[in-house]
């Protein structure tokens, strides 16, 4: 996994339960390391937060850096499918708010298992390209679709949009005392980019 730089996947097919316990495992993972960062999580705490053994959790993820992985891989993995899921929403612009919301609560999480994960890898490992390729390619089926049906004005493509959404990221976690200030943040970027809208009149995403 980690040591050929291969982007960390689910094993083959499991039994049901063998399923369930990676599923449980992945989640409190994740949970743990949204809560405390992941280097200050011990995986012990992890197969106790799951409810199995830390025999269980090794049988799944034989070293610290594979679970760190795999959360990462499943996190993408769900964006890509929200965004897939998005692409039916009935409206485009609203569609790409609610995917930006999803990305951005995920933001600080990946932050902590990028730096983890950098301590055995660098940035121009498989895994990191191909996660950064499959997102970018998710806010830019949202992006065009909106911009197609006119809700996004087109002189903006999807690196912009990740980049702004990448700098309320950072300029929110410095200020962890106001929480809705993403939100709001959130909202004035997505009425920047509406097409034919004008700024006086108050309107947003919902």
């Amino acid at each position: 996994m980690s040591t050929t730089g291969t982007p960390a996947r689910p094993p083959g097919p499991m039994r049901a339960d063998a399923r369930r316990n990676r599923e449980l495992l992945l989640s409190a993972a994740l949970a743990a390391f949204t809560e405390h960062g992941a280097d200050d999580v011990s995986l012990e705490e992890i197969a106790r937060r799951a409810g199995v053994g830390i025999g269980t959790l090794y049988r799944h993820f034989p070293t610290r850096q594979e679970l760190l992985e795999s959360v990462y891989r499943d996190q993408v993995d769900a964006l890509c499918a929200l965004a897939a899921d998005l692409l039916d929403a009935p409206s485009p612009g609203d569609a790409l708010g609610t995917w930006l919301r999803a990305m951005m609560a995920f933001s600080t999480t990946k932050r902590s298992l990028v730096t983890s994960m950098l301590a055995t890898m660098d940035k121009t490992s498989e895994i990191f390209s191909f996660c950064s390729t499959m997102i970018l390619q998710s806010v830019e089926s949202l992006l065009v679709r909106a911009q197609q049906a006119g809700e996004i004005r087109r002189d903006v493509d999807a690196t912009d949009v990740m980049r702004l959404s990448h700098a309320i990221t950072v300029a929110t976690e410095r200020a962890p005392g106001s929480p809705e200030q993403a939100e709001r943040l959130l909202g004035l970027m997505l009425d920047g980019l509406r097409a034919g809208v004008s700024h006086s009149s108050g309107g947003r995403f919902s």
